[in-house]
């Protein structure tokens, strides 16, 4: 039987939920993909769904979802892609709406051609013949962290002399925090700019609890540092990010960020604390996590093709 395309609606988010979760199951042993992150991946101001997403069923059972979307407006673009393991079929029709809509948007913005990526578990339910046939092909590797918490235990650091971490409190401290992330990750790999309003978007600004996003400063170079966090996932608090400015580096900011964060984690009664961290990162994060009680949860690869 053929299975029936339909672009998705912000309606099918619980259905979209339990799939990704049926898929998490199998990847990494158990779900953990939230109805409000799906609700916000639906919800990008800049993605028309009737273009930009689609669904396929068979039958009455929805088997593969995908979404793309452009933060670059030029040729990066970003996807989604998610199929169970017997629909394989499903998987390459939505793989070739994805790579054709993705032409479109790169040259919509002026481009030649797509720089398309795509987050995949490193054993993922989507087939890697299919996805090698095609022409994607893995160039980053990212790995999703995890660390146990104990209220008692994981208490908030004390800062040393000339150091102060404070709570994001008013618009001033976001704008700031904006900034220090544009400044910290400038030279990230796959890093994209952000207006301020685009950040706010990208972050899901309008459920976070800015209680949890902090600012480091020093006396002799005033705020040099950021940590966001949120407590909206059911599996664990989770890191958003974290970054510090190159001049401020070495200090030990990173890690007091982070511990300040496991305990804000561990007095709300939170177990596991998690992140995701790019292997390659050349700031020295993946050290500064495992020195800090983190371990590998799953692994994550970033495909890429570039389509002309």
């Amino acid at each position: 039987m053929p299975y029936l395309l339909r672009a998705a609606a912000p309606t099918d988010a619980p259905a979209v939920t339990e799939l990704l979760n049926e898929i998490d199951r199998i990847e990494i042993g158990r779900p953990e993909t939230d109805l409000h992150s799906v609700e916000s991946d639906l919800g990008r101001p800049e993605t028309d769904l009737d273009r930009d997403s689609w669904l396929a069923f068979d039958g009455p059972r929805l088997v593969a979802h995908a979404l793309v979307w452009d933060d670059s407006k030029g040729e990066r673009i970003d996807a989604d892609h998610y199929v169970l393991p017997d629909h394989q079929q499903a998987g390459e029709l939505l793989l070739e709406a994805v790579e054709t809509r993705a032409l479109e948007k790169a040259r919509a913005n002026g481009a030649s051609k797509a720089v398309l990526h795509l987050h995949l578990n490193a054993a993922p339910t989507t087939g890697l013949a299919l996805i090698r046939a095609r022409g994607w092909s893995v160039v980053r590797r990212y790995h999703v962290l995890e660390r146990a918490l104990r209220s008692g235990v994981d208490l908030p650091p004390e800062p040393p002399a000339g150091v102060r971490v404070r709570a994001c409190a008013d618009e001033a401290d976001r704008k700031q925090a904006h900034a220090l992330y544009q400044a910290a990750f400038a030279e990230h790999f796959d890093f994209q700019p952000r207006s301020y309003e685009h950040w706010l978007a990208d972050i899901h600004a309008d459920r976070l609890d800015w209680s949890l996003v902090w600012l480091v400063s020093t006396e002799d170079l005033g705020d040099v540092g950021f940590l966001i966090a949120r407590d909206d996932r059911e599996a664990m608090g989770w890191i958003r990010s974290l970054g510090v400015v190159r001049e401020a580096r070495g200090r030990g900011l990173g890690a007091l960020l982070l511990r300040q964060a496991f305990a804000a984690f561990a007095a709300r009664g939170r177990d596991t604390a998690g992140l995701g961290v790019d292997t390659e990162n050349a700031t020295g994060a993946p050290a500064l996590y495992a020195r800090n009680g983190m371990s590998v949860h799953y692994a994550v690869d970033t495909w890429e093709i570039v389509v002309s």
